[in-house]
């Protein structure tokens, strides 16, 4: 249960309140004006403050005000002008002007409330930052696919989060996001780092944002060109994702295919390692994703990159993710055939199967967006999603409470 001080316009405040105190929530007051609630908060100390994200209710003080007094604030945003302004003003906990109670509640009651501009590490005590690396095999085997959504479903749960791209091959999360790639922003973040100044402000200035109406996250961009590779060496790339892990709650990186020692194939053993970035990835991470394709040949370079990949990473670490399951390509029951090869031939239980959806994936390409905003519907979108809320970020029933009494405390003020 939380504490809520409600600063919305009537028709949102009556279309969520009810389903609010039905949550078991308790709605402290319900004011008219930024200036009204930066006056109450040392009043009615509340937990988290729901407003709408125009001007008269959202404001650089009254975000300055909860960040003091540790108080989540949440805004809705009617249109894109709230949404800008909103990004003005630095909140990220921004929801869709008609977002249902239960969309809302994610961001009530699914975590500490977070400082949202705080220059200090974000996460409280207890809570375990997760490091997650994509990696597949030779093939295109989608693991930016897999990267870019995976952050789009954890943001839209909302959590902080950031996409890096470290394929030291060339980065390709750009292209997909429709980002400018002019920069390479990990690679910057790496220099950063290297050198130990790698904090807040840095890293607002060199990352960028992909905005979505209720999934936006911060994205590192990869190399520029494949040749740049020398600037993600290994002492770079851990000391960056060190440093991502007090800045977020959640790093995702789209590593490179290869696994490839690269000291074994020359005399000079202090040159740079052109596969070093996905190595320090590997060994930086939580968890791995091993992707691969749903067809013979992507089954066969999958199961002998698991191999390889075992070597560098604790099996308990790595989560098998099969792409593009498609009867076409296996025959009749196709999710049973995978199973059962990657059982016998590899000992591997326990996979995440996606669907062939080449549809919304031709439209997410096309026009540089996720799947969840250009396919909300679609069954590959939904697994990522399933994947993300079962296997990384775990959400917890909230608990049913009984319904309060309907008195509860209500102030009013005039606008200002």
């Amino acid at each position: 249960m939380a504490r809520l001080v409600l600063g919305l316009d009537a028709a949102t405040e009556d279309r969520l309140i009810a389903d609010a105190l039905e949550a078991g929530h308790q709605v402290l007051a319900r004011l008219v004006g930024w200036r009204d609630i930066v006056d109450g908060l040392d009043e009615l100390a509340p937990e988290v403050v729901l407003v709408g994200a125009g001007r008269g209710t959202l404001s650089p003080e009254l975000l300055d005000a909860c960040d003091v007094r540790g108080i989540r604030l949440v805004a809705l945003a009617a249109d894109d002008r709230e949404r800008a302004l909103a990004a003005q003003v630095g909140l990220h906990e921004v929801l869709d002007g008609e977002a249902t109670w239960p969309e809302v509640e994610r961001l009530v009651a699914g975590g500490v409330p977070l400082p949202s501009r705080a220059l200090e590490p974000v996460v409280e005590a207890g809570h375990r930052v997760s490091v997650v690396a994509v990696w597949g095999p030779a093939g295109a085997p989608g693991r930016t696919l897999f990267a870019v959504n995976l952050a789009a479903e954890l943001a839209a749960a909302g959590h902080r989060v950031v996409l890096v791209d470290a394929d030291p091959y060339g980065g390709a999360v750009a292209a997909t996001l429709g980002l400018l790639d002019e920069a390479p922003g990990f690679a910057a973040a790496c220099r950063l780092a290297g050198s130990g100044s790698l904090d807040r402000a840095e890293f607002e200035r060199v990352a960028q944002r992909y905005t979505a109406p209720r999934a936006s996250f911060d994205v590192l961009t990869g190399l520029v060109g494949p040749s740049r590779w020398p600037e993600l060496s290994s002492e770079r790339v851990s000391a960056a994702l060190a440093a991502l892990r007090g800045l977020t709650e959640y790093v995702i990186v789209d590593t490179g295919f290869s696994l490839e020692r690269d000291e074994e194939l020359t005399s000079d053993q202090f040159a740079p390692r052109r596969n070093a970035a996905t190595f320090a990835a590997l060994e930086a991470s939580d968890r791995v994703v091993a992707i691969g394709l749903a067809d013979p040949v992507g089954l066969s370079r999958l199961l002998r990159g698991h191999a390889e990949l075992v070597d560098h990473v604790d099996p308990e670490r790595i989560d098998v993710v099969v792409n593009r399951v498609r009867s076409s390509a296996l025959g009749i029951d196709a999710h049973g055939q995978i199973r059962q090869t990657m059982r016998r031939f590899g000992g591997l239980d326990g996979l995440t199967l996606l669907p062939h959806d080449g549809r919304a994936t031709d439209a997410a390409i096309l026009s540089a967006k996720t799947l969840r905003d250009v396919a909300p519907r679609s069954p590959l979108r939904a697994a990522i999603r399933d994947y993300a809320l079962t296997r990384v970020a775990p959400i917890a029933e909230p608990a049913r409470a009984r319904r309060p009494a309907r008195g509860f405390r209500l102030q009013r003020a005039a606008a200002s």
